[in-house]
């Protein structure tokens, strides 16, 4: 079953509290998914490292529940 784009937007949030976050259905199957990030706790980080933590927040489900995410992360304006 595919996952909700409210529902990876709300399991980014919990990890990444203060995160900017938009999600965008790429094919309207709710299994391609697009999302920018921006959070500040990317500060200081790579690209990589950007990644890996969003990953995270997904808990497992990238490649499995949910099939493809197209990321996009940065840190906030000042």
């Amino acid at each position: 079953m595919p996952m909700d784009a409210r529902e990876i937007e709300a399991m980014i949030r919990q990890a990444l509290p203060d995160a900017t976050v938009e999600i965008r259905d790429l094919a309207g199957d709710g299994d391609h998914y697009a999302a920018t990030v921006v959070s500040a706790a990317f500060k200081g980080k790579s690209r990589v490292q950007q990644h890996q933590m969003v990953y995270g927040a997904l808990q497992g489900r990238m490649g499995g529940v949910l099939h493809a995410l197209a990321l996009t992360t940065g840190v906030p304006q000042e």
